[in-house]
């Protein structure tokens, strides 16, 4: 699904390419641009942004947006496929394997291609430390007792109104903080299911999730997925016939392909919850990562029954390191709040107060709007390196539309894990396919990060893993 500036973005690339729009041309003002289009300032902003990012424009200082010099190519590469395939419940088989690569995946000594998190440098460290200021500052007495397993109410209000902005609105009395997303899946999944029954899941899925079903015991169903999204009409069919309690998803920017589902995939999905009485538990960790400035709706906003939980976290949109999290019980599963606060660690009290804090004094939802044309344009130069340093590599690469996870299908003779190895030995850490779903189905894809800045180091390892995948296309064919 290709937002509005990405439409917009494409009309003028082709337009430049055409060389309807010659080289040193003065692009019309944003504001022309958006009275001429019909469509807001931002979407143009976004659209000039990303044009900048591919290179095909530049923005002289008080003058305006120009057609490069040198009209540079947006370069287009084939989207990975994915095969199809039985749909049956599961054990997760490679736990071991998933626990070295999440351990190496946070290794701060090796490049970081790895781990999905963003560059310290987009932390706003400045805007983050005025607010834990402050909170400690105006903290009442009672702060610095045993906290609310619960959460403190200050940061669940603050949520609360912080979404309600967002066009969703989640009681503040139904919001339980937690240590980061995965604790909060972690409750809720032992909380609606027992050691041994199934949890739907779309593949190629997040290994950090298949890892955590893995140590609680929960087999997985999983349906296919590719970078459109999955069919909705499959998860219906396993809903029923399968018998599971609950799926575990991820609506928008999934990682590690990137699809975000349309409001009526959502919509289908909640209803089917209800009709089937399958809870959904709903990991939304990269809603406020997308590149369109308006974030979208969870399925939780369709939700009319109870059956979504809704769970999420700031460790990919402020910082990996910000241990904060939630999840929220609908009031259809208020009767298991005991059982529930018994499962949930308490958090750091200042912590909370100070994202609460970052939230209301704006600056949460400042950074969120400086961050998300970074991350558009950044990921696009991503791509576009990608695809020039694996040149005649036949790979499929996905174009996310929010997040910063990049999937790479390499040739069918690849082993993502040998790749993996090698990339270890030179000091770059990748994550290789075989950890994001089961039967070897994406043993020839990799997954890269791109939330920071693609530095020289950055860019010379990628051309080391392309380089290394030609020399192991090489051998087999002489072989």
């Amino acid at each position: 699904m290709a937002f509005q500036y990405q439409i917009l973005a494409e009309q003028i690339a082709e337009k430049i390419r055409q060389g309807k729009l010659v080289a040193g041309q003065r692009l019309i003002s944003l504001r022309q641009c958006s009275e001429q289009q019909n469509v807001s300032m931002n979407t143009v902003k976004n659209c000039y942004e990303l044009l900048e990012a591919q290179g095909l424009i530049y923005v002289k200082n008080k003058s305006g947006y120009f057609v490069s010099a040198k009209k540079s190519v947006i370069q287009h590469t084939p989207r990975p496929t994915h095969p199809d395939f039985q749909s049956q419940p599961r054990e997760v088989s490679n736990l071991e394997l998933q626990i070295e690569i999440q351990q190496a995946s946070i290794d701060n000594k090796l490049i970081h291609l790895g781990a999905i998190q963003i560059s310290p440098n987009l932390v706003p460290v400045e805007a983050l430390r005025r607010s834990i200021q402050r909170a400690l500052k105006h903290s009442k007495p009672e702060d610095f007792l045993y906290s609310d397993k619960q959460g403190h109410m200050r940061l669940r209000e603050a949520l609360s109104e912080h979404w309600a902005e967002d066009g969703f609105y989640i009681a503040k009395n139904d919001i339980y903080i937690s240590n980061g997303c995965m604790p909060a899946l972690s409750v809720m999944i032992q909380t609606l299911t027992e050691i041994g029954d199934s949890i739907i899941v779309p593949t190629p899925n997040f290994n950090g999730q298949l890892r955590l079903l893995a140590a609680l015991k929960r087999k997985i169903i999983e349906i296919p997925a590719d970078t459109d999204g999955f069919d909705v009409e499959r998860l219906a069919q396993v809903m029923q016939s399968s018998g599971a309690k609950a799926c575990l998803l991820t609506a928008n920017f999934q990682n590690p392909l990137g699809f975000c589902l349309s409001n009526a995939q959502k919509e289908r999905i909640a209803q089917l919850a209800h009709q089937y009485q399958c809870y959904v538990i709903e990991d939304d960790i990269y809603a406020e990562c997308g590149f369109s400035f308006k974030r979208p709706l969870p399925i939780k906003y369709w939700d009319q029954q109870g059956y979504v939980i809704f769970c999420g976290s700031v460790s990919k949109s402020l910082s990996t390191a910000y241990r904060v999290g939630w999840f929220c019980l609908p009031q259809r599963l208020q009767h298991l709040r005991a059982q529930v606060l018994m499962s949930n660690v308490a958090v750091n009290t200042p912590l909370q107060l100070g994202l609460a804090d970052l939230i209301y004094s704006r600056a949460y939802r400042e950074h969120l709007t400086r961050l998300k044309p970074i991350l558009m344009a950044q990921v696009e130069q991503y791509r576009q390196f990608i695809i020039t340093a694996f040149h005649q590599v036949g790979i499929g690469l996905n174009q996310p539309n929010g997040g910063y996870a990049l999937w790479i299908q390499l040739p069918e003779q690849i082993d993502s894990l040998a790749m993996y190895r090698f990339a270890q030995r030179q000091g770059i850490n990748i994550v290789p396919g075989e950890v994001f779903g089961e039967d070897g189905r994406y043993k020839n894809c990799i997954r890269l990060n791109a939330g920071h800045e693609l530095s020289d180091e950055i860019r010379d390892a990628i051309v080391l893993l392309a380089d290394w995948t030609r020399g192991q296309l090489t051998s087999v064919n002489v072989a």
